[in-house]
């Protein structure tokens, strides 16, 4: 019995939580003698430090280059150094590091292809929400090499305010050597700082640059400009470091970008480049979710005709599974495309026959004679059978689709990979309602009978 309590307990937290979550902004105003109400409901953003890591999330449904419009670049690969046999290969490398700078500068749902035709390489890269265009090329299209320089004069012949390109040398070791870069914070005074790390070739590389530089600045060099010039203050070994200075976030972040952008196997220049809008325009997406509630009304109001107290029962856990989903959608920034609103939409109705598995199999029972609450528990237990197989084979194909193995002869576009994600999400989350949340309200309403 505490047991279920518990479980009853958890399930009105989720629900809660989630609806706090999916709350949109809602100005409440009030005003009544000397009671003044003037607050925001809804809307809430996340702010906080976890385990010395900043966790921002603004908790805002994120929409794709077909609902919210962005920027279309096509970038040309300068092949003329590369052999012929290489050219490919070098292309989808050039494919990956843009995509992998995307990926840091904080692009969900990016598209990026390649493109071949006769002598011509080129990458077609797709970046939804996104408004300086310049900002954008400025991360995904530099050429250079990331290395990092040792001082070729002494620490006392030189001010930093002198330094020069040509006051540094080449030590060695470059971008390929940098694992990654990201923010975090100083665990001393919680300023924020770059952390570092090396590969266990690049770490052995930089603990032999550090050893003969300390006290000495040891520059960061991107297309022969330094992005930064920390001091060394003792040799570092383990592949790890840190830069400290008197950073902001923003400019924590932005450096840690640069360092993680790397440089590309192959020059490329741009070919074309614009801002487009919404293919579907707002008209449009408003028009398809009307559409989508008069569908999932007429399934509620179905499943509470057909099935009666169980189908309102399914209905309300039907409410939390789509309360669930968006809310977990904000959390983790999924970016809804036009193909990720229909897996979203395919796992409701794959919810329902969870639902209605379910129901029929208890119907069954009850004609053998059972009695209503073991009818009940065995309805569950034999109709999960059917609920688990049909439900792991659409993860799989889930799976395949998304590809995030990034496996060569499977799909790789980004529209595709968003149905994927959110037919997942919401088939592992119908497993969660239909089983354990169905379950137990049904226990609660027919407790005792």
């Amino acid at each position: 019995m505490k047991s279920h309590r518990f479980v009853l307990f958890s399930i009105l937290a989720i629900f809660l939580v989630s609806a706090l979550i999916d709350l949109p902004p809602i100005p409440v105003k009030f005003h009544w003698g000397k009671i003044n109400i003037d607050k925001r409901i809804g809307g809430y953003r996340l702010d906080f430090e976890l385990f010395g890591k900043r966790i921002q999330n603004n908790l805002e449904l994120r929409r794709g280059l077909d609902l919210q419009g962005g920027v279309h670049v096509v970038l040309n690969a300068d092949m003329e150094k590369i052999p012929a046999g290489d050219r490919s290969t070098a292309l989808e490398s050039a494919r990956r590091v843009i995509e992998r700078r995307v990926n840091f500068y904080g692009v969900s749902e990016a598209n990026i292809q390649t493109s071949r035709a006769g002598n011509d390489y080129r990458l077609i890269v797709e970046l939804p929400g996104v408004t300086d265009v310049s900002q954008a090329l400025s991360v995904i299209g530099q050429t250079a090499q990331l290395d990092f320089r040792e001082l070729s004069i002494s620490a006392n012949e030189a001010t930093s305010a002198a330094f020069r390109a040509d006051d540094f040398s080449i030590t060695g070791l470059t971008g390929a050597d940098l694992t990654r870069a990201y923010a975090s914070f100083d665990q001393s005074n919680g300023a924020p700082e770059v952390s570092l790390e090396f590969s266990p070739e690049g770490g052995r590389k930089f603990e032999e640059i550090t050893k003969r530089n300390v006290g000495k600045p040891l520059a960061i060099f991107l297309d022969n400009v330094v992005l930064s010039s920390p001091r060394v203050d003792e040799p570092i070994s383990g592949g790890k470091a840190v830069i400290r200075g008197q950073f902001t976030l923003d400019e924590v972040k932005a450096l840690s970008i640069q360092l993680n952008a790397g440089a590309l196997p192959v020059p490329v220049k741009v070919l074309e480049q614009r801002s487009i809008g919404a293919t579907l325009g707002q008209s449009s997406v408003d028009k398809s979710i009307f559409a989508g509630a008069i569908g999932l009304f007429l399934v509620a109001v179905f499943m509470a005709f057909y099935y009666g107290r169980l189908g309102l029962l399914a209905d309300v856990a039907l409410l939390i599974y789509g309360l669930i989903t968006l809310a977990l959608y904000k959390l983790f920034g999924v970016v809804l495309t036009l193909p990720g609103v229909a897996g979203f939409i395919l796992s409701m109705g794959m919810a329902v026959d969870a639902n209605i598995l379910i129901f029929e199999r208890l119907r069954e029972e009850i004609r053998l004679g059972r009695p209503l609450l073991a009818a009940i528990e065995m309805s569950f237990q034999r109709a999960w059978d059917s609920i688990r197989d049909a439900n792991a084979c659409t993860l799989i194909i889930c799976f395949i689709l998304f590809n995030p193995l990034n496996w060569s002869f499977l799909n790789s576009s980004g529209m595709v990979r968003g149905f994927a994600l959110t037919l997942a999400v919401g088939v592992v989350i119908s497993l969660f309602t239909g089983i354990v949340v169905s379950r137990n309200l049904i226990r609660l309403f027919y407790k005792g009978k």
